[in-house]
């Protein structure tokens, strides 16, 4: 179980950093990370972080796919996560 924490810490780490590159990039107009690479951290149980990397950079808060996926990804692996608990967990 340690090391599917250190797997959290780390992949919700690489999102937010991800999306602070990636605003970064967007500001000096150099080559971007690409959406589906968002999306890809977000649905690898990076969600937290990719939206903690929204709101704190604000990056891609003007883009409904963003605005309602990230926050629906992450709403969706809480409700695996509670599941999980309440059939494996006891």
């Amino acid at each position: 179980m340690k090391y599917f924490y250190l797997y959290l810490l780390a992949i919700n780490l690489t999102a937010f950093l991800v999306f602070g590159w990636d605003k970064l990039m967007a500001k000096l107009e150099k080559r971007r990370v690409p959406e589906r690479t968002l999306f890809l951290l977000a649905g690898l149980l990076g969600s937290v972080g990719a939206w903690l990397g929204m709101q704190v950079f604000r990056h891609k808060t003007k883009h409904t796919s963003f605005v309602v996926g990230i926050p629906a990804i992450l709403v969706a692996q809480m409700a695996a996560a509670a599941a999980l608990w309440y059939f494996l967990g006891r």
